[in-house]
C-alpha cells in the first residue's frame, strides 16, 4: 500500500498511542501524535525520540490526518472526539483501538466495563460520528505486540469490524504490514463481541503476570 498520501493522526498520547505512532513512522507514514495539551511532557519526549513525527492538539491531529487512530482511555474517548472536532472525522477512516474499561479495579482478574453487554463503545462512537468510517482494531492485545509480533505458531489474529468495506480493507492492509492477519467479523455491532476480548486477554496478565500473548483463529 502506498503511504505517500497517508497522514496518520493519533488521538491519545499514552503508551498505546506512542507505540502505534512509532510503528506508523516505521512504515513510512506521516504521523502526528496528539493530546489535549500539545506541550505535555510525554508528547515532547516522544517527539525527541521520533524526529520525523509531529505533535499537536486533538483538533490539530484530526484536521491533519487522512486516517485517525483513537488511542485514548475509554472513559474519555467521547470527550476527546468532541475536542478534536467532529467535522474533522467526516469521510475518514478511524481506527478505534479503545476499550470501555471502567474506573474500578478488576474482579478476580476480570476488568469491569462501563458498557452494557449488548452495546459497545465503538457503536457509541459510530453514532457520534455517523459520517466517519470506524474500524475496530488493536484493542485485544498488549501494546508490546502491536508491531511485528513474533510467535512460533505464526501470525496472530486481529479481529476487526466496521460498517464500511473499503475502510476495513485499508485497516487490513495496515495490519498485514504490521505483521498480523486480520479477521473481519462484520459490522460495528460485532464490537459487542470484540471489545470483551480485552477482558479475556488481560486475565492472564492480572492473574499470572503474562502479558505477551495474542489470539489466533484456527480454521
Amino acid at each position: 500500500m502506498s503511504t505517500s498520501y497517508q497522514k496518520i493522526g493519533i488521538i491519545g498520547s499514552g503508551v498505546v498511542g506512542q507505540v502505534l505512532a512509532t510503528a506508523f513512522l516505521a512504515e513510512g507514514y506521516e504521523v502526528m501524535l496528539g493530546s489535549r495539551d500539545a506541550s505535555k511532557e510525554e508528547l515532547t519526549k516522544w517527539k525527541a525520540s521520533n524526529d520525523k513525527g509531529s505533535i499537536g492538539t486533538f483538533a490539530e491531529v484530526a484536521a491533519f490526518a487522512n486516517i485517525i487512530v483513537l488511542a485514548t482511555k475509554g472513559t474519555v474517548t467521547l470527550n476527546a472526539v468532541e475536542l478534536a472536532g467532529k467535522e474533522n472525522f467526516v469521510g475518514k477512516v478511524v481506527i478505534d483501538a479503545t476499550n470501555p474499561i471502567a474506573d474500578t479495579p478488576p474482579v478476580d482478574g476480570v476488568l469491569q466495563f462501563f458498557t452494557e453487554s449488548n452495546s459497545s463503545l465503538m457503536e457509541q462512537l459510530q453514532q457520534l460520528l455517523p459520517e466517519a468510517h470506524l474500524v475496530k482494531a488493536f484493542n485485544s492485545v498488549g501494546n508490546g505486540q502491536f508491531y511485528k509480533p513474533a510467535y512460533a505458531e505464526g501470525k496472530p489474529t486481529m479481529f476487526i469490524c466496521g460498517n464500511d468495506a473499503v475502510a476495513k480493507q485499508t485497516v487490513t492492509e495496515i495490519l498485514t504490514a504490521f505483521g498480523w492477519e486480520a479477521e473481519d467479523m462484520g459490522t460495528a455491532v460485532a464490537a459487542q463481541a470484540i471489545e470483551p476480548l480485552c477482558r479475556l486477554w488481560c486475565i492472564l496478565g492480572f492473574t499470572k503476570n503474562q502479558w505477551s500473548h495474542a489470539f489466533k483463529l484456527l480454521k
